[in-house]
């Protein structure tokens, strides 16, 4: 049986960023409705709007009234803040929503974990079923939410599927904004030798995941990594990046210890002077860990095929940030 099928109502939450806004998107050309949680209204959203956020109880169920699914993909992820401020937003804020999709008769609840739950991989690719080894507070939080919405699977008859996205980008993505900067001014600086692995995914493809996570019958309680058809080693997924700005490969590389040391330092000012780190301890990790994953499961139950390789999706990021006057 199919959980959901046009023109459905989809309810969805995390909208006003990136992934949420490609999935509301796809859901509307797909022949959707759409009601979107959202702090403040956004004409360049499709759909209904309901304002308000996950502590708002009264909003969450104005949002899940009469939806077939619930797609749940808000979420803090600054670098910084209390713990406690994590769980209750990604954590609390999915109960929340959780318990009011079922009470209101929802077929289908889509949770948007992370990778970062897996921690740094010891081992490539590691898959769905790889050991948990979160590394931060907005992990420990995903992974918090993911065991919420586990422990409620086979409780009642609304279907929960649970999918891990890797690291996203794509033209509306800001978060590697300021490397393609450097590269451009020929001012990046690598951090340790980029021997690690990333593991990216394009925004196209994986707003298609979430549709397929969505929609494909049969799929109750499982787990997906969504992500793109190959990982790299970090070195080479800087070198991409430089090659689409028509710039060589950073040369200029500091170890990483020492400058892990600065961060620490440079936090524990800030944090007393009550301002905003110009380095992060947290962001220093992308030159370390190691996000290597297989997609075989999403391959094979989801029929997921991505379909944006590299140096594609770099040319189209580029682009979008030329357009928009971020980039020369």
């Amino acid at each position: 049986m199919i959980p959901v099928a046009p023109p459905d109502l989809i309810a969805l939450t995390g909208a006003s960023g990136l992934l949420g806004g490609a999935v509301a998107r796809r859901l509307q050309d797909a022949g959707f409705r759409v009601r979107c949680l959202l702090r403040r209204p956004d004409p360049t959203l499709p759909g209904e709007a309901v304002i308000g956020d996950l502590a708002d109880v009264a909003a969450i169920d104005r949002l899940v009234a009469g939806a077939a699914a619930v797609v749940h993909i808000a979420a803090m992820y600054r670098s910084d803040g209390p713990a406690e401020e994590f769980m209750a937003v990604n954590r609390d804020g999915t109960e929340r929503l959780l318990r009011a999709a079922q009470a209101a008769g929802a077929r289908r609840f889509v949770q948007c974990s992370t990778i970062g739950v897996h921690g740094s991989v010891p081992t490539s690719p590691a898959d769905e079923n790889a050991p948990f080894d979160p590394r931060d507070a907005y992990q420990e939080s995903k992974l918090a939410a993911e065991r919420i919405c586990r422990a409620a699977v086979g409780t009642g008859p609304m279907e929960i599927v649970i999918l891990r996205p890797c690291g996203i980008y794509g033209p509306g993505d800001t978060r590697l904004l300021k490397m393609f900067r450097m590269l451009q001014k020929r001012m990046f600086v690598q951090i340790g030798e980029g021997s690690a692995n990333f593991h990216p995914v394009y925004i196209d493809d994986l707003a298609e995941g979430f549709m397929r996570g969505l929609t494909v019958p049969g799929i109750d309680g499982e787990t997906f990594i969504l992500g793109a058809a190959e990982y790299i080693p970090l070195k080479a997924f800087i070198a991409q990046a430089a090659a689409s700005l028509d710039r060589a490969p950073p040369w200029i590389r500091l170890p990483y210890k020492p400058v892990e040391r600065v961060a620490d330092l440079c936090e524990a000012i800030c944090r007393k002077l009550a301002i905003e780190p110009p380095l992060h301890r947290r962001r220093l990790t992308f030159f370390k860990h190691n996000r290597a994953f297989s997609i075989a499961h999403a391959r094979e139950r989801l029929g997921y095929e991505p379909q944006v390789d590299l140096a594609e999706g770099f040319r189209r990021t580029v682009a979008w940030y030329r357009q928009q006057g971020m980039l020369e």
